[in-house]
């Protein structure tokens, strides 16, 4: 190995010398060029190129919610497994909203099971004016067939609730808005007519937007078709329960649902004859707070009573007890 000296000291220091590296004076003041250690050959083309990481917008993916494992509640803005919902009748298990509920599924909730006989089943409307629009009357006859599995807005039969012998109709809101059209108003005035042939205690639980504008004055028929049959149900001293859903307006508020010996409501339901606009137009005053709410009109004497759905079932049995007594001695004598 050769030792050159570096510089001209008292002590001299010693590199090694290399033949390959040339030193070149560089001006003061410039940083000198580091030599590549390896230099790429002539026939490597790859350049090496530093890539950019790519910053995220800053939006988190949403996940979807399965459809048919939970409900979020309008009220509390809960979410509720499904299956807990329905073991609850549709009762929010937090802060007790009722959601909507089918006609079977109420019937199943409050008939002793395979007791209830249904009645006119395939009863079905007919488009008697031709009714044009959008969509004819016939169309939406066929997709609310189809949506709902049901025939019509109500599903009327005989039962036992408890001990009694029942004639029960339930409204479903979800065929045409539970409005009431001849079929609706037909079907509940034969089981009016078939609970006092048989002496029995008639319910009908109502949800309607009212009456079905497709039928113009048939519809309309039906208001003093049912009063009518609940009168002579009147007259043989049976009772009659009417129990109020939510939403209960126009037609049928103002007809069979209002008639009852004993009215039920389930809470916050909303119950009237026209829309808080439509009213607040007409009368020019300003309305009070919730004042088409059961809870309203139970002060103000409308309605006997709120009952929530889970204890509907009991509350009918205590009150058909106390009802039909006279009516079992009566039949006893």
């Amino acid at each position: 190995m050769n030792l050159l000296p570096h510089k001209k000291t008292a002590n001299p220091v010693y590199i090694p010398a290399m033949s390959t590296t040339t030193f070149t004076k560089q001006p003061p003041g410039v940083d000198p060029i580091e030599p590549a250690l390896t230099p790429p050959s002539a026939g490597n083309t790859t350049s090496f190129v530093k890539k950019k990481l790519k910053l995220g917008s800053g939006k988190t993916r949403k996940r979807e919610i399965p459809a048919g494992l939970w409900t979020k509640c309008p009220m509390c803005e809960t979410l509720v497994f499904d299956k807990e919902l329905d073991e609850n009748l549709k009762v929010c298990i937090k802060c007790d909203h009722h959601f909507v509920i089918g006609a079977r599924e109420r019937i199943h909730s409050m008939v002793e099971t395979c007791t209830f006989e249904e009645m006119d089943a395939d009863m079905i409307s007919v488009d008697v004016l031709g009714f044009t629009g959008a969509s004819s009357y016939k169309d939406k006859l066929a997709s609310n067939w189809k949506k709902t599995n049901l025939k019509d807005a109500v599903v009327t039969g005989v039962g036992m609730i408890g001990k009694h012998r029942v004639a029960l109709g339930v409204m479903d809101f979800s065929f045409l808005g539970g409005s009431m059209g001849s079929v609706v108003g037909e079907k509940l005035t034969r089981l009016i007519e078939a609970g006092t042939e048989k002496g029995l205690t008639v319910i009908i639980i109502s949800t309607s937007g009212g009456a079905r504008m497709y039928e113009g004055m048939f519809s309309l028929m039906q208001m003093a078709k049912t009063c009518a049959a609940l009168g002579y149900h009147a007259k043989v001293k049976l009772p009659y329960i009417s129990i109020l859903t939510n939403p209960d307006y126009a037609g049928v508020m103002a007809s069979y649902a209002s008639v009852g010996d004993l009215i039920l409501a389930e809470p916050k339901a909303l119950i009237g004859f026209a829309g808080p606009r439509v009213i607040k137009d007409t009368t020019q005053a300003e309305l009070p707070p919730g004042f088409q709410t059961a809870e309203f009109l139970l002060d103000h004497g409308l309605i006997d009573s709120i009952v929530p759905r889970k204890e509907m079932k009991q509350r009918l049995i205590g009150y058909m007890d106390f009802l039909m007594t006279g009516r079992k001695a009566e039949s006893v004598a």
